[in-house]
């Protein structure tokens, strides 16, 4: 567990508050005793991150957890939640779902947040969201779990995303492969709920005729799957892999002369892919993830913030999620009155801070700063966040959104070409 606030002067005082606050209790509680232990008096409020930091790529990690520390940022510079700074606690959820139920656990029980950014993969989502985050009643939001099977989960309705369920990027990418003058295509996809999901919803919504094969998660050579896929004449792959899997499958494919041509889906939308098999070969290869609204306020406010303080803006995907996750829940805890932490109360207050009515207020620190002021006063507000609308509807889903097209470029860097809006 890493503790982190940020100020000498916010460090004693979310001290002072973490000492107020008391710790949270075991899941073998109720949810109703779960909320009480988390009510008795003004506390600072815990944000935990549950992300995967020990088997994913390094790049993925470091932007989003940056985006989490910089939402958190805003938040303190914006007055806090009660008065007192928020602390963060960070959890290793690795790419198994045990370890992050352990790690949710531990979240909650021995560092007693008050809610949850993450997880991020949708395989570990799933059992955190039912046998943790539902039963501890922990409002939790994660940013880049988009398998439809969340949509069900039995959360008890604990459960938000900041990104769009996987049913509104399967009909784009499959729009894109017809765009792209492929009428046959194979698919690969990983065999976990994100991969199936996703699959499912680009088969559903593609005419022509195709060869799904779906691969292990662990799975490190794809060559008899390639061939399979590509049994039926099939023109191109669809890519529906994680980082490392997505190299392999590319690089088996040309080395092996099974295919030369290549769609994505989200999570293979890394530089490093171009920059390890060369702008040559990868340079015009198209693929679909998350994309903030065109000529969005909000966008442009925290992009500016980012590159105050990082530098450059980050290419990969889901790390505006992870910033506007953090700062919903924060605006949500913030919107109780009199520091009274309930999880249910918190829970429906995210329904209220994402939608009208209200003030509209958008990413970045003056909307954080004017949102916090404005709840503290007893108003309400709309929160518009870099990636866009925070509208959810009764299971968490994002009520409408973009969905991006973008391309690998020749020089071995990441270009965004365009977003398509979805409305659910």
């Amino acid at each position: 567990m890493i503790l982190r606030v940020f100020g000498g002067a916010f460090a004693r005082a979310c001290a002072l508050g973490m000492l107020l606050g008391g710790f949270g209790m075991s899941l073998s509680s109720t949810a109703e005793e779960s909320t009480v232990a988390r009510t008795n008096g003004p506390t600072a409020l815990r944000i935990g991150l549950l992300l995967d930091m020990s088997s994913g790529s390094a790049e993925v990690y470091k932007d989003r957890q940056q985006a989490f520390e910089l939402a958190i940022k805003h938040v303190n510079e914006g007055g806090g939640v009660f008065g007192l700074p928020v602390a963060i606690a960070v959890g290793d959820s690795k790419a198994d779902p045990e370890t992050a139920v352990a790690a949710a656990r531990s979240l909650v029980e021995i560092d007693g947040v008050h809610a949850i950014v993450g997880p991020n993969a949708s395989v570990n989502a799933l059992p955190v969201a039912e046998r943790v985050i539902g039963p501890a009643a922990i409002p939790t939001i994660s940013f880049s779990a988009t398998s439809p099977a969340l949509t069900t989960v039995a959360d008890n309705g604990f459960l938000f995303r900041t990104a769009l369920s996987d049913v509104s990027q399967g009909p784009v990418l499959a729009r894109l492969v017809r765009e792209l003058g492929f009428d046959n295509v194979g698919l690969l996809h990983v065999d976990d709920p994100w991969g199936r999901g996703l699959a499912a919803a680009f088969e559903a919504a593609w005419d022509g005729p195709l060869r799904a094969v779906p691969v292990d998660r662990d799975q490190t050579g794809f060559l008899a799957a390639l061939h399979e896929s590509a049994s039926g004449r099939a023109q191109a792959l669809v890519v529906v892999a994680f980082e490392a899997a997505a190299l392999a499958m590319v690089r088996e494919s040309i080395d092996n002369g099974v295919y030369d041509n290549f769609v994505f889906g989200s999570a293979a939308k890394r530089a490093s892919l171009v920059r390890f098999l060369g702008g040559d070969r990868l340079g015009n290869m198209y693929g679909t993830g998350p994309a903030s609204a065109p000529e969005s306020a909000a966008s442009a406010a925290w992009e500016a913030a980012h590159a105050a303080e990082y530098g450059a803006l980050p290419v990969l995907a889901y790390v505006k999620e992870t910033y506007d996750a953090t700062i919903a829940l924060a605006l949500a805890l913030a919107a109780q009155a009199a520091g009274r932490l309930d999880g249910a109360a918190i829970r429906d207050q995210l329904h209220a801070v994402g939608s009208s009515p209200g003030v509209v207020v958008i990413a970045g620190p003056k909307g954080v700063a004017d949102g916090l002021r404005i709840l503290a006063e007893g108003g309400e507000i709309d929160y518009e966040g870099a990636s866009g609308s925070m509208d959810w509807d009764e299971s968490g889903d994002l009520l409408r959104g973009h969905v991006g097209i973008w391309r690998f470029t020749e020089d071995e860097g990441v270009e965004e070409v365009r977003a398509v809006a979805f409305e659910n």
